[in-house]
């Protein structure tokens, strides 16, 4: 098994609406030595929204009536709740001041991936990519072009779990990478077979690289090196490939 190497990219500036995103990721990357075929990029989604101009001002929100009487039961901001349910296909529960939304993804997570923290900007609220994975395959034939490497990428955000405290760093759009590594039907060391180990390996890379960035220190891209084996050359079909069906979530 080779090492896994993962290191932040240093010197990613704020990023605004229609930058490219890319060529800022390309230039700070040589100061780590850039990137190499079978290296993979793992990135905090808030940089892909703010380039993709996926924010609101909350000055700009009308709430509306649905709005304003879920943010006085659960002690919010009525206009950060109206966002939230823009973003979201069904609410599922509200509680405790949380609500789990489904969002138009197919994510099952709180507040529809709506977050004001580290937006850039007093009073706005930075929102999911629309397409994730369409994200993930762009940054990718963009750093191709600029770099002639087509490194992975992976798009992460931090999702709460059931049955655990504390948030997770997972993806939520992918590019180049085997999502999955599906271990049913194989032995394990003993010879036994395996029925239940699929690895999620796109989430365990997420993870990894949480790991070497801090939530306040403005490094959101990681390279991870020694994943080569999991990095693919066509694009493949993302992170939705993650998702449980809702026939089989026994949460719902």
């Amino acid at each position: 098994m080779p090492d896994l190497i993962l290191d932040a990219i240093p010197g990613l500036p704020e990023i605004a609406a229609g930058d490219d995103l890319a060529a800022r990721i390309a230039e700070c990357a040589e100061k780590i030595g850039g990137f190499q075929e079978g290296d993979l990029l793992a990135i905090a989604h808030k940089v892909i929204s703010k380039a993709e101009g996926r924010t609101r001002d909350l000055a700009d929100v009308r709430p509306s009536p649905r709005a304003v009487a879920l943010a006085s039961a659960h002690d919010k901001d009525p206009r950060h709740v109206e966002v939230v349910l823009e973003e979201t296909s069904e609410l599922i529960r509200a509680d405790h001041g949380v609500l789990i939304c489904l969002t138009h993804h197919g994510f099952v997570c709180a507040n529809a991936g709506v977050d004001a923290s580290n937006s850039g900007a007093d009073d706005q609220l930075t929102l999911l990519p629309k397409d994730p994975d369409a994200s993930a395959r762009n940054l990718r034939s963009r750093l191709g072009e600029l770099t002639s490497v087509r490194p992975a990428v992976l798009i992460t955000d931090s999702f709460g779990r059931a049955w655990r405290n504390g948030q997770c760093e997972i993806a939520i759009g992918c590019a180049g990478l085997a999502a999955l590594d599906d271990w049913r039907g194989r032995t394990d060391s003993r010879g036994q077979e395996l029925h239940a180990t699929w690895i999620a390996i796109a989430d365990q890379a997420a993870a990894a690289a949480d790991l070497v960035r801090s939530k306040d220190s403005r490094e959101p891209a990681v390279r991870i090196r020694g994943l080569a084996q999991h990095v693919t050359v066509d694009d493949g079909p993302g992170a939705l490939e993650l998702l449980r069906p809702s026939s089989e979530d026994l949460f719902r």
